[in-house]
């Protein structure tokens, strides 16, 4: 009874089935791992998992990769398949996944609880050895969960305080960038479509865009929030335009906000660049091809996932997990979406 408070006390140890069973320890491990080398009765496996049974053992998923063959598999949890941003990302994990000998598996953060329970499902298994967490959708529990804390895991592209496992770059210096970018062409009422206010990545471009506004004197710097999508771009976009009429530029959070932003350009009468500036953060092949080709700010997002892959890297070989800061500097990529503004006919 003594054993059974015990192990009902915190959690339960393999060295508590172990002695629940009458076995060693070593022998409870290979037992509940199924190590087909073991030489053992019928009956003592029976007993270890009987053991296992009644006190309610869950291994250890960091153990138990050190007991067998790692999955040599990591997963990577991202928000949305259709976001072109991560595509870089993931190209940059996959590639240094397969130099260090590792498969990647992607987990769709989708609204609900479907990937909460395959991620942790990935993670109790054993499938995978470590987790790279892209997704910064608000209200996961399974942030604080043991289940996550077992395994070794960075964020990538977003911040969690006190973590110490932070792969991110520099997003408030992308959003000077574009601003300063934007003053040189001769703009001084600028507006800002940001990403939704509790996404940590939205909110770091946000404080850059403000911040460089304050320090260059702009008279104003609305900001106007919407989903990091093409629809999400154009509503926000269409409420500054509504509500700031004298705006002459809008700096941008994503690409597909920035197709959006486009669009509701049009529908305001608003032409680009003659009426309207556009600049966006991120830099993919296919703003070179929209009417007009728009004007980005280039960030390390390849380099981004491959770093996350060796700090993930560094830890499932033993090392503290660390914060880790992607050395570039943002880079405009001029186009045809900027111009200069046109003379306020009423001075």
């Amino acid at each position: 009874m003594a054993e059974r408070t015990e192990a009902r006390a915190g959690r339960v140890r393999l060295v508590d089935v172990a002695t629940r069973a009458g076995v060693t320890k070593s022998v409870a491990s290979r037992v509940l791992n199924g190590d087909p080398t073991l030489s053992a009765r019928e009956e003592t496996r029976q007993r270890v998992r009987d053991a296992a049974a009644e006190l309610g053992y869950q291994p250890h998923a960091g153990a138990r990769a050190l007991a067998r063959a790692q999955a040599r598999a990591i997963a990577l949890l991202i928000p949305d398949l259709t976001n072109p941003v991560y595509a870089r990302i993931i190209r940059g994990a996959y590639q240094r996944a397969l130099e260090r000998g590792y498969v990647l598996l992607f987990v769709e953060d989708a609204p609900g609880r479907q990937a909460d329970e395959m991620l942790l499902d990935l993670v109790s298994s054993g499938r995978v050895d470590g987790l790279l967490i892209a997704s910064a959708r608000p209200g996961r529990q399974w942030l604080g969960s043991n289940e996550l804390a077992s395994v070794p895991h960075v964020f990538v592209n977003r911040e969690v305080r006190d973590s110490h496992r932070n792969v991110t770059t520099d997003l408030a210096a992308a959003s000077a960038v574009a601003v300063r970018h934007l003053t040189d062409h001769g703009h001084r009422r600028i507006g800002h479509v940001a990403g939704p206010q509790r996404i940590p990545s939205a909110a770091a471009r946000r404080r850059g865009f403000l911040a460089e506004a304050k320090r260059l004197g702009l008279p104003s710097a609305p900001v106007s929030h919407g989903a990091f999508s093409e629809e999400g771009g154009a509503e926000a976009a269409t409420r500054l335009l509504t509500t700031h009429p004298d705006l002459t530029a809008l700096y941008v959070s994503t690409l597909g906000q920035a197709i959006g932003v486009l669009h509701a350009a049009r529908q305001c009468n608003r032409r680009v660049p003659e009426d309207l500036s556009v600049i966006t953060y991120d830099d993919l092949p296919l703003a070179a091809y929209l009417d007009p080709p728009l004007t980005t700010v280039a960030m390390p997002l390849q380099e981004l996932g491959a770093a996350a892959v060796d700090a993930l890297w560094e830890q499932l070989n033993g090392n503290p997990p660390r914060n880790v800061r992607v050395p570039a500097q943002p880079t405009v990529v001029p186009r045809q979406s900027v111009g200069p503004p046109q003379p306020d006919p009423t001075i």
